[in-house]
């Protein structure tokens, strides 16, 4: 099945907008395919400001209607203990309140932009998104993450090369508490080095030290800017310590 025909025959339908590569892309298809599609951002303490910034100017330049929906996600116990299944319950109830406000809004159908590429195994939150019946056009009709980015990319879409993001919540280890105090660090910390040039990384929280995992092309960069980055760390961190195993470059 193409996007195509897909919204063919789903001519109204709601959309969990992250304003990352592929629910952008969705978006547009959506909007593309003559979809009546309404795009909807849960804004959290789990997502950096600009994440939301992006969402808008991709909704504005779709003229696609745009809804960010506020939740205080760490009043769910289960989320701020960050056992093991924190994903899982994560997804539930951002997913639960989405549908509720789809619903309101008059849109039976809720899709997300979960693609070919995103493996269960990998993705605890997906069993919670099949409880809750939320659609995923990508994966159904067999998208990639590498076709998703080359068919943005023709589309015109500034998201096509966009790195992934995971939510700042994997920044601290399982077990461990999720405050805004430690959210705060981890934020503060990556746009600071965003500022000096590093993209596709992460700032892990180890206790009171900051452990940075960079792509295997980067780590010249934090060699050459080793004193600027300990200065920007320096404020909410006693040590920065950096991972010699290279993270992988985000799909």
């Amino acid at each position: 099945m193409t996007l195509s025909e897909y919204f063919q025959n789903c001519p109204r339908a709601a959309l969990a907008f992250s304003g990352g590569c592929d629910s952008a892309f969705l978006l547009w298809a959506a909007k593309t395919y003559g979809c009546d599609v309404h795009a909807y951002f849960i804004n959290t303490v789990f997502q950096p400001a600009f994440e939301l910034e992006d969402a808008k100017r991709l909704a504005a330049s779709l003229q696609a209607p745009l809804t960010v929906v506020e939740m205080d996600i760490l009043s769910v116990p289960q989320v701020a203990d960050n056992g093991p299944q924190r994903c899982y319950h994560c997804k539930r109830a951002l997913f639960s309140l989405l549908r509720r406000q789809a619903l309101k809004d008059g849109y039976g159908v809720l899709l997300d932009g979960t693609n070919a590429s995103d493996e269960p195994g990998d993705r605890p939150g997906m069993r919670a998104l099949r409880e809750l019946e939320v659609r995923s056009p990508l994966k159904e009709c067999g998208l990639t993450k590498e076709e998703i980015r080359r068919r943005s990319r023709q589309a015109g879409l500034f998201t096509w090369e966009k790195p992934a993001y995971a939510c700042l919540a994997t920044r601290l280890p399982t077990g461990t508490a999720i405050t805004l105090p430690a959210l705060d660090k981890a934020q503060r910390a990556e746009a600071a080095l965003m500022r000096l040039g590093l993209r596709d990384f992460r700032v892990r929280l180890e206790g009171d030290c900051a452990l940075l995992e960079v792509t295997e092309e980067q780590m010249p960069l934090i060699l050459s800017q080793r004193e600027a980055i300990s200065a920007a760390l320096k404020p909410d961190f006693t040590k920065a310590l950096l991972d010699l195993n290279a993270r992988q470059a985000s799909r």
